[in-house]
């Protein structure tokens, strides 16, 4: 079997990013071969090293305006690219060049709380603010909308007794760890 390779997008500590990694790192079924951030201070870019992983930091420039980020990733060849947290609209060059091999996981059971600046504790607050029973994770295509590719899969977590937006993140988190790195490996190779 030959081994698949996927890149990481992330904008943040990379909790997820560093999962998936040590998902692939044990059952080497796959190889996270770079991290990418649009953040140079962001955690994830120390953990991916640390991990053994090619990590790299670009600017607003050569991702829009340019195709340096896009030759860059041509050249790493991926099966897939996974959005782990990244926080800017990806652009229509890297979407075309990669056509149904771009995935993003969102902290809700999308169409609901999705969109532009809904992402991380926005999202929570909003299903909190809402008091909404349940909430959840949504893995779906991107596409050139924030948020509205194909659904790949959703799991879904009760939130009715919640006290604070904190409570429903440690949830979603929860769904995240479990599921995120299974279901790259589903579409990857099938279940």
């Amino acid at each position: 079997m030959i081994m698949k390779k996927i890149i990481i997008f992330a904008s943040g500590s990379g909790t997820n990013a560093e999962n998936i990694i040590n998902y692939f790192q044990k059952n080497q079924k796959a190889e996270v071969t770079h991290v990418f951030s649009n953040k140079l201070s962001a955690k994830v870019l120390q953990k991916a090293t640390a991990l053994d992983v090619t990590a790299l930091h670009f600017d607003r420039a050569s991702f829009y305006e340019s195709n340096d980020v896009l030759h860059i990733v041509k050249d790493a060849a991926p099966d897939l690219i996974v959005l782990a947290g990244f926080l800017w609209k990806f652009p229509e060059n890297l979407i075309q060049a990669c056509p149904n091999k771009i995935i993003n996981v969102h902290p809700a059971l999308l169409p609901k709380y999705g969109g532009k600046g809904m992402y991380g504790k926005h999202v929570h607050q909003a299903v909190f603010n809402n008091k909404e029973t349940v909430s959840g994770i949504t893995i779906h295509y991107v596409n050139e909308n924030y948020d509205e590719g194909a659904i790949i899969f959703q799991a879904e977590t009760n939130v009715s007794d919640v006290n604070s937006p904190n409570e429903i993140a440690a949830r979603i988190h929860t769904l995240e760890y479990e599921h995120f790195p299974k279901v790259i490996e589903e579409i990857l190779y099938g279940s």
